[in-house]
């Protein structure tokens, strides 16, 4: 176990170390912290080397100056210039709030960007506002689509964060494949393997070997043809919506990959948006109201005593209280890659 001031102190000083701003090297660390604290491991400190990689690539701009380059009073879109999604995501989300609060709804639209961590980080700050929060990104292609054994979409997460009363929020923040990459990535680490439904091989058949991807072979969208669309849908606010690259050239997150010739679009794209609640109706009547709707599903009738039903945020929520208390656990293989790290940039872990 870490403590997770320490691991944040920590991704600071590396982000500082590849020549980022200290401020933006603060919000860099925090959405990765916070990945850890609410269990998704994978998107995390797991990924500091791969963001460190990307630099030393040329790929990503640690001292990138994104700027709007088109805007309504509603709406905008912004040019990232090819820096890290973790610090332009919710800088974006802090314009769409600051639209929504003039005029009920704000929507951003960001261009030549990097992998932008979790979802959740961006959406969730919209909650503090009374407001319901929208985030969503595209992603290097990892997955087929219905019927087809091509790579040609990415993971593609969304997550829709709704603020309650006396309730936690409501926060969805899932991946539109059947699991994320990094899932995959820690089976890898542990040496076991995956539910059949997560991946096919090179040829389009059913395996559960969680290095697949390595072979050939490809994720499966979520449920089929309904997580196929899920992920068009996304891929094309993210990326056709914002001038950026959509579909198979979105380029990939690994260094030692370069993004295809001739590409339609500039970096990734990523969507945020914020609603304010009381453009609908009065906030407090609909916090009431959410409160009796998380209420009542948890109270449902249970296929089992020992099984509580959940809403979604509920587990990352109790995560977040428990690893704020008794530290982030690191698993050995994340240990050695950090450490790694600190000698190559002279600093301490």
């Amino acid at each position: 176990m870490i403590a997770s001031e320490k691991l944040r102190q920590f991704t600071q000083e590396v982000f500082v170390a590849c020549g980022m701003p200290l401020v933006d090297a603060k919000l860099a660390a925090d959405v990765l912290i916070e990945a850890d604290l609410r269990g998704i491991d994978s998107h995390g400190v797991a990924r500091l080397s791969g963001y460190v990689r990307l630099y030393e690539a040329g790929r990503a701009n640690m001292h990138a100056a994104h700027k709007v380059i088109h805007e309504t009073p509603s709406t905008a879109t912004i040019d990232a210039d090819g820096g890290l999604g973790l610090v332009v995501a919710p800088k974006a989300m802090d314009l769409a709030i600051a639209k929504a609060e003039q005029v009920g709804t704000g929507w951003v639209a960001i261009q030549n960007s990097n992998h932008f961590g979790i979802a959740a980080y961006h959406a969730m700050k919209a909650l503090p506002k009374d407001m319901i929060g929208i985030s969503m990104t595209n992603a290097s292609p990892l997955v087929a689509p219905t019927f087809a054994k091509e790579r040609m979409l990415g993971t593609n997460p969304i997550c829709i964060a709704i603020p309650a009363g006396k309730e936690r929020p409501f926060v969805l923040d899932m991946a539109s494949s059947a699991a994320a990459n990094g899932k995959l990535e820690i089976a890898q680490r542990l040496e076991k393997e995956i539910p059949l439904g997560f991946v096919q091989t090179k040829e389009g058949h059913a395996s559960t070997n969680a290095n697949e991807l390595k072979n050939g072979g490809s994720l499966l969208p979520l449920g089929g043809h309904k997580g196929y669309g899920l992920a068009a849908a996304i891929d094309i606010l993210s990326g056709v919506l914002s001038g950026a690259n959509f579909g198979p050239w979105v380029p990939p997150f690994v260094s030692f990959l370069n993004p295809l010739p001739n590409l339609p679009g500039n970096g990734i794209g990523h969507f945020v948006g914020a609603m304010r609640i009381d453009a609908f109706r009065p906030a407090s009547d609909f916090k009431t109201n959410m409160d009796l709707w998380i209420q009542r599903f948890k109270a449902s009738e249970r296929i089992s005593a020992e099984q509580p039903v959940l809403i979604p945020g509920e587990l990352e929520f109790n995560m977040h209280r428990q690893r704020s208390q008794e530290g982030i656990p690191l698993h050995p293989s994340v240990a050695e890659d950090l450490q790694s790290l600190a000698q190559k940039l002279s600093l301490n872990l």
